[in-house]
């Protein structure tokens, strides 16, 4: 679990990490690691909020680096996006082969040139792939990247994916039968920005219509799982529903990954 402040704009990504990744842990039976010590929002610049999470997604990286390095399979929660440029470099270092299906409603590859609003967690796949200095390591492949669910997509992003840099399976029917067909046979890490699920179906920060159901999620991950899964990730679940400030549950979002969580238990 990690709980560091990364690009946040309110409190609810850090605390909603911890509740998510202490009902993962209790569903596969892990004792879950910790890292990073909630902080109060910025709600600042890509660059200052960078700075402010250096340190914290060093150490992301590093205990990311140590669970491959020990050939087990790392499940993360983060809470948000913006903690995957201290993950993806160490997938791609020791994992080279792998493709990272990227569930999200944005494409999340912006540059800080052409970034309308300056929001780190838009910058990540190109930082990750070192199109722009993050300070971090790069290493990451745009064209070993599977976008799910984008469909808030930025000019320069639909670029991207027009130029085939970045491969898009959108939302809508099929979407299991089209994934299969973009991943093919080969090793999966998988990325779930919670955000890329119809609007009301889990608490987050964005609301963009025209998302995966539950059903959608539950039957890509049963696609996804047939692969070698080399890891997986989830952001953007925030612990409480903003309308009402109740508690959510993760429940209906881990049962739809089961068929990959199915993977931690074959391995216990």
């Amino acid at each position: 679990m990690f709980l560091g402040r990364v690009g946040d704009r309110n409190p609810l990504g850090m605390l909603g990490s911890k509740h998510l990744g202490e009902a993962l842990a209790l569903r596969i039976g892990l004792t879950p690691n910790t890292l990073g010590t909630p902080a109060p929002p910025l709600s600042a610049k890509w660059d200052i909020e960078l700075e402010a999470a250096r340190p914290g997604l060093t150490a992301l990286s590093s205990s990311l680096a140590q669970t491959f390095e020990r050939g087990e399979i790392p499940v993360t929660t983060l809470g948000r996006c913006a903690a995957s440029l201290g993950t993806l470099p160490v997938v791609s270092r020791y994992r080279p082969d792998a493709v990272v299906v990227w569930f999200d409603a944005h494409a999340d590859s912006n540059l800080p040139s052409t970034s309308e609003s300056g929001y780190l967690g838009g910058l990540v796949l190109t930082g990750a792939a070192g199109l722009w200095h993050t300070g971090l390591p790069g290493g990451l492949k745009l064209h070993n990247v599977v976008l799910v669910g984008a469909r808030d997509i930025d000019a320069g992003e639909q670029l991207l994916i027009d130029s085939k840099q970045l491969m898009l399976v959108k939302a809508g029917s099929d979407l299991a039968q089209r994934l299969a067909e973009a991943i093919g046979d080969r090793p999966v890490y998988v990325h779930i920005d919670c955000d890329v699920l119809e609007p009301g179906t889990v608490p987050t920060e964005y609301l963009v219509p025209g998302g995966l159901t539950v059903a959608d999620l539950q039957q890509a991950a049963t696609v996804l799982a047939k692969n070698e899964l080399v890891g997986l990730e989830i952001s953007e679940f925030q612990a409480c529903w903003s309308t009402n400030g109740m508690v959510a549950s993760p429940e209906p979002l881990i049962d739809a990954l089961q068929p990959l969580l199915s993977k931690f238990l074959a391995d216990e």
